[in-house]
């Protein structure tokens, strides 16, 4: 059975950094897309970031790229996102999703699309205070 379970959700205030754990079971995470999303009240959840099985590329919203960096450690099998910077605008809960082990897209912005992953867990609160 897959499972992810993800951790390091806190309060923080505006300008500090949080690093957010994805703990995979049943699956490696070498041999999967691993990707972290976010929804806040009221609003749709979005792709954060993806870490791929090709090459290890990575992808980043917009909104987070410069401050935050996704890693994949293969022995720990988990998935980190560092998150540098914040502001009230990252409120969220956070959940990483897994899709593999294939390829999932030639297209880039397929990586962040919550409808293409399958595995999920079960989201870890970031708030941030300003």
């Amino acid at each position: 059975e897959v499972q992810l379970v993800e951790s390091g959700g806190a309060l923080v205030q505006a300008g500090g950094s949080l690093t957010l754990s994805c703990a995979a079971s049943g699956l490696d995470v070498d041999e999967y897309n691993i990707a972290w999303f976010r929804q806040a009240p009221g609003k749709e959840r979005e792709g954060v970031s993806c870490i791929s099985i090709a090459n290890d590329k990575s992808y980043y919203a917009k909104s987070v790229a410069g401050r935050f960096t996704i890693r994949r450690d293969i022995k720990e099998n988990k998935v980190y996102l560092k998150m540098d910077d914040l502001t009230p605008e990252d409120t969220a809960v956070y959940f990483c999703a897994a899709v593999g082990p294939f390829r999932l897209s030639p297209l880039a912005s397929d990586y962040l699309r919550p409808q293409k992953y399958r595995c999920w867990g079960q989201g870890t609160q970031v708030t941030v205070s300003s």
